[in-house]
């Protein structure tokens, strides 16, 4: 089940770059969240960024577990955390609203706020994985497909009644490259991604200025709820605050602790919501130019596991989880830049929060442990 001896065969090429990010992270969250009242204060280790280096702590006591962990065996429990995640879903309806939105469970006695929807999407992967694997010779049946939706559906519609936009934009394209390696028809990969392209399309033109997002409000709302027509609206502050911060960063930023517009804290959720803006101000376009390429790094490595992979449901494990990982950074950063409306999606270890930390770090341990077993038969 877990053997020591798999940590000496995962991907070494992946340590550095998680560590960049990590360090990347609490840079930021430093530099968002010092005393304001203190113009002098240049303090590294702030209260939240000590909180979020004690997450990675934890996060690497998930990596190194399921790293040494037999990713097979995660079969054993997949529907048990799957019906485990419906009932936590649709418990947050039952519990105190925080922030206004139903998406947090709040621990009594400790400082956490548990987010399942961050844990669902792994899940959803493992469960979506085993049920391609083990439908193979019959996944062509309707049958077959329509069960396969109806895993990713449900869970979908509980997080997007939340409401959390954003979680469900990962949701599809995730369901979408699944289907794709799982061997579903070719007729509902090619009106999954038609129906993704069109909607992409429409709310990029309507974020880029095409669409005049007040003229489409009286056709819109004939189909949806004002308040859901609201989540598109391309003219709020935190939009035209995130893409100032960008903007006033340059080429090479204002340097760390010196941006003025996230450091009089004009720019909402700094470090969390808006963390690739505050980046942005701080570090420039030079510092964007190599955060992507650390990213790209990580993206590139874990697609290759998908390549060595020796098994079906490695395969699509390893496939659903990068993308998944992918997803994230392309949503996050997309958001910020004014090409996605701003949903609250976390950018991989760089945004603060216990929640998204373990289950990206629990991802991607479960991604070595299956690069770390690709020459078992």
């Amino acid at each position: 089940m877990w053997d020591h001896r798999y940590l000496t065969r995962i991907d070494f090429r992946t340590l550095p770059i998680l560590i960049l990010l990590m360090v990347i992270s609490i840079l930021v969250i430093s530099a968002t969240t010092f005393d304001v009242s203190d113009p002098t204060d240049e303090t590294l280790f702030t209260p939240m960024a000590k909180s979020q280096i004690r997450w990675f702590a934890i996060g690497w006591i998930f990596y190194l577990f399921f790293a040494g962990l037999d990713y097979r065996y995660l079969k054993k429990w997949t529907w048990i955390l799957y019906a485990g995640m419906l009932v936590m879903l649709f418990g947050l309806f039952f519990v105190p609203a925080i922030q206004n939105v139903h998406r947090w469970y709040r621990i009594p006695g400790i400082n956490f706020a548990f987010q399942p929807s961050e844990y669902a999407k792994l899940i959803i992967v493992m469960t979506l994985s085993l049920f391609l694997e083990n439908k193979a010779t019959e996944i062509y049946q309707k049958r077959a497909t329509l069960k396969a939706i109806l895993i990713v559906m449900v869970p979908f519609l509980l997080i997007l009644k939340q409401p959390d936009l954003g979680t469900s934009l990962v949701l599809y394209p995730i369901a979408l490259v699944m289907f794709y390696f799982g061997g579903i028809s070719k007729k509902v990969i090619y009106a999954m991604s038609g129906m993704a392209v069109c909607g992409l399309i429409f709310v990029s033109m309507m974020f880029l200025g095409f669409i005049s997002h007040d003229e489409f409000k009286p056709y819109a709302t004939k189909v949806i709820k004002e308040y859901q027509y609201e989540r598109l609206n391309p003219n709020t502050y935190h939009q035209k605050a995130s893409q100032t911060a960008i903007a006033l960063g340059g080429l090479t930023g204002s340097g760390w602790h010196k941006s003025e517009f996230t450091g009089r804290q004009w720019l909402p959720a700094a470090h969390t919501d808006s963390v690739f803006a505050s980046y942005s101000e701080e570090f420039g376009l030079i510092g964007v130019f190599f955060l992507m390429l650390f990213f790209f790094g990580l993206i590139y490595f874990s697609f290759q596991i998908t390549a060595v992979a020796k098994d079906r449901f490695g395969r699509l494990l390893s496939a659903g989880i990068t993308t998944y990982l992918a997803m994230h950074m392309i949503v996050s950063m997309a958001m910020m830049c004014g090409f996605l409306p701003i949903t609250g999606v976390p950018l991989m270890l760089i945004t603060y929060g216990g929640s998204s930390v373990l289950s990206t770090m629990t991802a991607l341990g479960i991604l070595q442990s299956i690069y770390s077993r690709r020459f078992m038969f």
